[in-house]
C-alpha cells in the first residue's frame, strides 16, 4: 500500500507520455501551481464527468495560476481517443506502470461495490510553485469534485 502524501511533502517527480505521446514532466510546471488528479480509466462515465468538469473550469483555474494534469493508467492512444471524443482541454498523461500513481498514494486497496479491490484511488494533489504538496485529497467523488477544489482553493 502506497503512502498518502501530506501538505508540505515534496511532490514526487514524474515524466509521463501525454495523449500525443509527448513527455510531460512535473518539472515543466515549476513556478506554477499544478493540480494533479488521478482517475481510474479514460472513457468511463465518472472519469468523463470529472475530465469535463476540469475542462469547463480550466480558464478559471489557469487565471488563478493553476495548471491541470490528469493521470490514469491508460496508454496515450486511449487518452487521445478520450480527448477527441469529449473535446477535453486538460493535459492527460498515461502511467501504465502505475509508478507515479503509487508514488502519489493514488493506487492501492479500495472498496468497490462493497468489495476490497486493488486499483486507482481517485485522488487530487495540489502542488505549489516550489514543487511541494499544498493539498492532497483522496477517495474523492467524480461529480462535484472540481467545484469543491475551486471552493477549497479560494479560486
Amino acid at each position: 500500500m502506497s503512502e498518502r502524501l501530506q501538505p508540505g511533502d515534496t511532490a514526487p517527480a514524474f515524466t509521463l507520455p501525454d495523449a500525443d505521446g509527448k513527455d510531460v514532466s512535473l518539472a515543466d510546471h515549476k513556478g506554477r501551481k499544478v493540480i494533479v488528479y488521478f482517475y481510474p480509466a479514460a472513457l468511463t462515465p465518472g472519469c468523463t464527468k470529472q475530465a469535463c468538469d476540469f475542462t469547463d473550469n480550466l480558464d478559471v483555474l489557469a487565471a488563478a495560476g493553476y495548471d491541470v494534469i490528469g493521470v490514469s493508467p491508460d496508454k496515450p492512444e486511449k487518452l487521445a481517443k478520450f480527448r477527441e471524443q469529449e473535446n477535453l482541454k486538460v493535459t492527460l498523461v498515461g502511467d501504465p506502470s502505475k509508478e507515479t500513481l503509487e508514488a502519489y498514494g493514488a493506487f492501492g486497496e479500495k472498496k468497490l461495490y462493497g468489495k476490497v479491490v486493488t486499483g486507482v484511488i481517485r485522488s487530487t494533489v495540489v502542488v505549489d510553485e516550489q514543487g511541494k504538496v499544498e493539498h492532497a485529497f483522496y477517495n474523492v467523488k467524480a461529480t462535484g469534485h472540481v467545484a469543491k477544489i475551486i471552493r477549497d482553493l479560494g479560486v
